[in-house]
């Protein structure tokens, strides 16, 4: 009685597991519609199973040589073989129709209010709003004292972030998926939304979510060595909410163009220059390249002492504004503002024993952008 008593009350948990282990049900139709597809498909393969095998099992049993039973000598039989063709072929149209259905209503991005250009690049998403002056990039937060073990991992290890996209809920939110260099895949489990982002090409998806929150995902394509590093997070508010979010990003991104123009007409300081350049190279820069600016020998190039950053001023800032073609080394022109690049610049070429004495100005870098 109390083994009996002690199986009924572990069935919540054991049921608790095992939905872990299933396909997640998402928070919008779509997901809930893909969710059921799939247990409908995997009920009915249960069912064939289960079928197949008793047939098989019973056959054994009931017909064994050791119960006189003797094999039949018939080698083909007309009627088995249409039966064994038909009923498959009924069984495949029938999982087809929902199947094909659900693939439609997915790729309809048709009628959407909110586009979203969803840009990826190693090893950070870029988000474009179509109908509103906002752009940003999406990095991850998670602290490298955590990623190095030095502190205890937190509740959304590697999978937050410091920028993440808001869309509105009870609206329909298209995305536009590429990439600047490999491919990558834009992944929400909750949306059932994975698109490949090709570079090249554009992937469209959708999505209309009914419930306020936070929703995680992370790219899933092999991108490179940080593809790990390489989080999803969206947030998905109320409408007004999201329209009030939508003007103050709207009113940052208009002051932080005007302080742009101001600071070309101003000059900054060495120390100013190597402070800001720090944080930048090690936000941006040190994950290639090192902190101690060495990279890593055969993969990414050293700083430290090379012909470029020491006698090359305009090819350093051309590499670090326009990227390089074919390599790892993408282009920072839509990522740091003017000010930010001057300073890593000057941070590269006056760090670790190099010492030029250069001092890289925001004029510097717009002057060389608008060659």
């Amino acid at each position: 009685m109390r083994l009996i008593t002690a199986l009924i009350a572990s069935i919540p948990f054991a049921a608790s597991a095992q939905s872990q282990l299933n396909l997640t049900q998402g928070v919008t139709e779509i997901s809930q519609r893909v969710y059921d597809l799939h247990m409908t498909i995997f009920y009915i393969c249960c069912v064939i199973g289960i079928i197949v095998f008793g047939v098989m099992f019973v056959s054994m049993i009931v017909h064994r040589k050791s119960k006189g039973h003797k094999p039949a000598t018939f080698h083909e039989n007309v009627k088995v073989e249409i039966l064994w063709t038909v009923i498959p072929f009924l069984i495949l149209v029938g999982m087809a129709i929902p199947a094909t259905k659900t693939l439609f209503a997915m790729e309809d991005a048709s009628e959407a209010e909110v586009t979203v250009l969803v840009t990826g690049s190693q090893w950070k998403w870029h988000y474009k709003y179509f109908e509103h002056d906002v752009e940003f990039f999406s990095l991850l937060a998670t602290r490298q004292d955590q990623i190095n073990n030095r502190l205890d991992k937190g509740e959304n290890y590697l999978l937050e972030v410091d920028r993440p996209l808001v869309i509105p809920t009870d609206t329909k939110v298209r995305f536009l998926v590429t990439s600047d260099d490999v491919i990558h895949s834009w992944w929400v489990p909750d949306f059932a939304v994975k698109k490949d982002a090709n570079p090249g090409f554009i992937n469209e998806a959708w999505t209309k979510v009914d419930e306020p929150g936070i929703y995680r995902g992370q790219c899933a394509e092999l991108c490179g060595k940080d593809h790990g590093f390489m989080p999803v997070v969206v947030i998905a508010k109320e409408p007004a909410e999201y329209q009030a979010w939508i003007s103050e990003q709207e009113a940052i991104a208009k002051q932080a163009a005007e302080e742009e123009q101001r600071l070309l007409s101003m000059s900054m300081s060495k120390d100013e220059l190597m402070e800001l350049g720090e944080r930048v190279y090690l936000g941006s820069c040190a994950a290639c390249h090192q902190p101690s600016g060495e990279g890593i020998p055969g993969v990414f190039p050293s700083l430290k002492g090379t012909e470029m950053v020491l006698n090359d001023q305009a090819g350093h800032i051309n590499i670090v504004v326009n990227g390089k073609a074919g390599t790892a080394m993408q282009a920072f022109s839509n990522q740091l503002s003017l000010r930010e690049l001057a300073a890593v610049i000057t941070y590269e070429r006056n760090a670790w024993g190099n010492d030029t004495g250069d001092l890289i100005q925001a004029a510097d870098v717009n002057e060389f952008l608008n060659q």
